[in-house]
């Protein structure tokens, strides 16, 4: 069965006659368009279409870019990643005053159909109570993404995902900035937030309340539990170990529609960090912006403690035009339209 939002020329941004690697519209629809390439390449496969009947192949091949490897999943063979190379050789001489990426590993993210849902619903419990790094996907995708880096080195790649895939693109580049203090230019598309979505509230002083209260919370039980593992440990030992100070410079592009539950609270999670600084609670604020009561759990228990969706800093573009319902609102076609109202703001920890 096809349907028509997997046609590129029908759905995707098939208007682009000439792109500029300088105009942030273009890099995110062509960013967005390769993640829905994992889509459709994962369709072809189900429905068997290969060759001329085949409706993955121009998701890429419009904007110069061929498919150089699948990551599959061992444990359904589903294609839930790809690593897409710029068709043109490389250095570029078209593109003096622009940078292309020389490689875009797009991941794509849940597929309610049979056949995949089994593996990527269990995915979806496991990012939200943050185990996702133990995953196949995780494992196989940092594997790809370290191999990509050595043979073209970190300016020339990109990474970028949809949904699921946002958190595994997340954890990835995440793990590099953090071990390896490499930088990659990343583009999330709804990244899910593993939080009751507070931000969907419309009343701004209970939203307030709850997310002060929330902060008092988290920090006040973080801060009981640092001081007793703790115990003995400098305070200059502690900052040096501290990710959040890490992961500062590291400024990933998140695209966030308030009207999707899986995501929006990320627009709350940046704003309620600078509020907590204007009335005077900042400390509360930065230590409350670390942790989730879930990964405090976790460390008490001996598991990873670290709130693998929290992040220091980012360019925050949040999607301010009507959508019609939930699954517009978390598709991954919204992204490349020429009419949507956008507000945005950079977020940096200091």
């Amino acid at each position: 069965m096809t349907f028509e939002r997997e046609i590129f020329g029908l759905t995707g941004p098939s208007f682009f006659t000439a792109i500029d690697w300088n105009n942030s519209y273009h890099k995110r629809s062509i960013a967005a368009s390769l993640v829905q390439g994992v889509y459709i390449l994962e369709r072809d496969r189900q429905e068997k279409r290969q060759g001329p009947q085949a409706l993955a192949p121009p998701w890429w091949q419009h904007f110069n870019f061929k498919l150089n490897q699948l990551l599959i999943d061992n444990h359904d063979l589903s294609y839930f990643g790809a690593i897409y190379e710029f068709n043109v050789p490389y250095p570029y001489p078209n593109y003096t005053n622009q940078r292309p990426p020389q490689y875009l590993i797009a991941f794509r993210g849940t597929i309610n159909k049979p056949g995949n849902r089994a593996q990527d619903l269990k995915l979806d419990l496991h990012c939200i109570i943050n185990y996702l790094q133990d995953s196949r996907r995780f494992e196989i995708g940092i594997e790809s993404a370290q191999n990509v880096i050595s043979r073209a080195g970190q300016c020339n790649v990109w990474l970028a995902g949809h949904s699921l895939g946002s958190s595994i693109a997340l954890l990835i580049g995440r793990h590099m900035a953090k071990n390896t203090g490499i930088h990659l230019e990343t583009y999330f598309f709804n990244p899910p937030f593993a939080s009751i979505p507070i931000e969907r509230i419309k009343n701004e002083k209970v939203k307030l309340g709850l997310r002060f209260a929330n902060s008092v919370l988290t920090a006040g039980v973080a801060a009981a539990a640092a001081a007793a593992a703790k115990r003995g440990c400098g305070g200059s030992k502690a900052q040096a170990n501290d990710p959040f100070i890490v992961l500062s410079s590291w400024i990933p592009y998140l695209f966030i529609n308030p009207n999707d539950p899986i995501c929006s609270e990320y627009v709350g999670y940046f704003e309620h960090r600078e509020k907590m600084e204007k009335i005077g609670a900042g400390k509360i604020g930065k230590l409350a912006t670390k942790h989730s009561i879930w990964s405090i759990v976790s460390s008490a228990m001996g598991k990873n403690s670290e709130a693998t969706h929290l992040i220091p800093s980012a360019y925050l573009s949040i999607n301010c035009s009507s959508c019609d319902d939930y699954k517009e609102a978390h598709g991954i076609h919204q992204w490349w339209k020429l009419d949507l109202e956008f507000k945005y703001k950079l977020y940096q920890y200091k």
